[in-house]
């Protein structure tokens, strides 16, 4: 399996997914860390993969997803974006709805 067909199996198979450096119990930069807070603050399990440890879903996620930087939220495939788009999303109260929905899914299944 190709690393695009890996990155494209993780998000196809986890409704709320976060690519970040380290992981939620010990990010490893503040941006990881504040997108790992305001997720948890929406009370709804998340899966990750620590791009640290996967070298080369590091190189590879931002040609498939068209976006530079870590961390990346995907919630039902989708990218929602980064840190900054995540932070004012939650902020606006725009980020719950789609959490909520998607981990409503998710326990359904």
């Amino acid at each position: 399996m190709s690393t695009e067909e890996t990155i494209q199996e993780q998000i196809d198979s986890n409704n709320i997914l976060l690519y970040m450096k380290g992981n939620p119990e010990q990010p490893q930069c503040g941006f990881s860390a504040q997108v790992t807070q305001v997720l948890m603050q929406c009370g709804k399990r998340f899966a990750y993969v620590d791009i640290l440890s996967n070298p080369e879903i590091r190189a590879t996620l931002p040609k498939v997803s068209n976006w530079p930087t870590f961390p990346q939220l995907y919630i039902d495939g989708e990218l929602v974006g980064g840190c900054d788009i995540v932070t004012e999303m939650f902020e606006k109260g725009e980020l719950q709805p789609l959490v909520e929905s998607a981990g409503a899914e998710q326990s359904e299944e």
